[in-house]
């Protein structure tokens, strides 16, 4: 597969020129063949996309509501038109499952846009308090820094709300799978987003990330990412009092409660796991069951983990692909073997290679699962951001509550009852950004983000496009 744009995307122009370092190699994690290179940009690059930003800001800052919202129109009508060829890039640079890449990768940023114009187009601008007259204002130019596990959704989740609040933005993708970034970028271009307005400079977080946070151009930061480099950013971004989002790590719990359908709980449990090859920050990798329950619901699990082999993720039938890159394989090899380490029992997969004649390359891991986990262990309060799932007992609903609350975490997590009012009462008392109630879908207007360490500020809707707006009041 041919890729064409793999350059930097700089006030309009795509611009090849290093900052006198090598291209960085864009690997297929399935291959482990380099499919393409990016220029490895600095501190000289950002430094013009910011200039190119701040210039387009005037501008664009003073378009209407409804000039803003077409432009995101056209765009929504442009990702859907290109899904395949966005589906077949996340496939070949994030190793995700054609048929996923597509349902979810590649469908997912239409809704996210969607949802953003039709939130835009509600939103209250102008408001009048006693003798003030109140606006709502865009905060400036946005640097948004962006991970590799949804390369186009948590992209189009920071800077689609960014660009419909009036700000521009300065983009760094991750150097992982930068390439469904850049086509995104050049599908905004064509859907007719002025010069500036969007800039993607590429390279590594320590030169361009640090960059972007440093740098008294930028006004805001939106980051996704590990916690501690989202405390580094936060800690940078104080020194210029820069306005901060961050979306970080999750440990979410799945609290299967005592008159819930536990077959059903336990297979979508083990799938949203499983999901992405567990590479989710939300990932529902906590399975809390009653412990009377445990035994048959290691017995479901079990059987649903062996429809997930890892498999070529080009092949249609594949459900689960290769992890992003042999750090991360590395990284949840080590955490499986920390579990067996620790004690749990290993009901499903482990640290060893699967086997197949066509695995012979590939960063894959064995889809796993351990039951009879210490919810102070490891397995139960480290992100292991691979297919690793923990199933935890407990003695009643308070004990449930206080497990799922057990984690310096809080971004994700659900609760399955047959009565949903139960169910809503003990989701309530999560500590957690989100809960969905026995299998409630993902709702692209809905506030996305999290408490405690999983960081503060939301996104998508009306929520994300807040982030980037402050009032201004003018009194009469």
């Amino acid at each position: 597969m041919d890729h064409q744009w793999t350059a930097h995307f700089i006030a309009g122009e795509w611009e090849h020129e290093a900052d006198e370092r090598p291209p960085i190699p864009v690997e297929n994690p399935a291959t482990e063949q380099v499919i393409a290179s990016v220029p490895a940009g600095g501190a000289a690059h950002v430094h013009r996309a910011v200039v190119a930003a701040r210039g387009a800001f005037s501008s664009w800052s003073t378009r209407t509501i409804e000039e803003r919202a077409q432009v995101l129109d056209g765009l929504a009508d442009l990702l859907e038109e290109r899904r395949e060829l966005i589906a077949r890039t996340v496939t070949e640079e994030l190793g995700a499952p054609i048929k996923l890449a597509r349902q979810l990768h590649a469908t997912l940023p239409v809704h996210d846009v969607r949802e953003t114009a039709r939130a835009l187009r509600s939103m209250e601008f102008e408001t009048e308090l006693g003798n003030s007259r109140v606006y709502a204002v865009p905060v400036g130019v946005v640097g948004a820094i962006t991970p590799w596990n949804y390369p186009v959704h948590q992209v189009v989740s920071k800077i689609v709300p960014a660009i419909a609040a009036g700000c521009t933005v300065v983009l760094k993708p991750s150097e992982v799978a930068p390439l469904s970034a850049l086509l995104l970028a050049r599908i905004m271009q064509e859907a007719g987003l002025p010069d500036g307005v969007l800039n993607v400079v590429n390279g590594a977080g320590p030169e361009v990330g640090q960059a972007i946070v440093e740098h008294p151009g930028i006004d805001a930061v939106s980051f996704t990412g590990s916690e501690a480099t989202g405390r580094a950013v936060a800690q940078q971004a104080a020194l210029t009092l820069k306005r901060v989002t961050l979306e970080l790590g999750g440990k979410s719990a799945n609290v299967i409660l005592d008159d819930a359908d536990l077959a059903t709980a336990v297979k979508v449990g083990v799938a949203n796991c499983f999901l992405n090859s567990g590479q989710s920050c939300n990932a529902l990798t906590r399975m809390l069951v009653p412990r009377e329950l445990l035994s048959s619901a290691a017995e479901i699990a079990t059987a649903a983990a062996a429809r997930y082999a890892p498999g070529d993720p080009a092949d249609e039938r594949t459900r689960i692909g290769p992890l992003a890159s042999a750090r991360q394989r590395d990284s949840v090899i080590r955490a499986i073997e920390t579990g067996l380490a620790d004690g749990a029992k290993l009901i499903a997969g482990g640290p060893e290679r699967p086997a197949g004649d066509a695995l012979t390359s590939g960063y894959y891991v064995r889809p796993t699962i351990f039951t009879d986990v210490d919810p102070d262990s490891f397995l139960a309060q480290e992100e292991i951001f691979g297919p690793v799932l923990a199933i935890i007992g407990y003695g009643d609903e308070e004990e449930a509550v206080a497990i799922a609350n057990n984690s310096r975490f809080g971004l994700g997590g659900a609760v399955w009852s047959a009565d949903a009012e139960r169910a809503r009462t003990v989701a309530r008392r999560i500590h957690t950004g989100q809960v969905d109630i026995n299998g409630g879908a993902f709702n692209p207007a809905a506030p996305f983000g999290g408490v405690k360490n999983s960081g503060y500020g939301r996104e998508l809707g009306s929520a994300g496009i807040e982030e980037f707006l402050h009032r201004q009041s003018l009194q009469f």
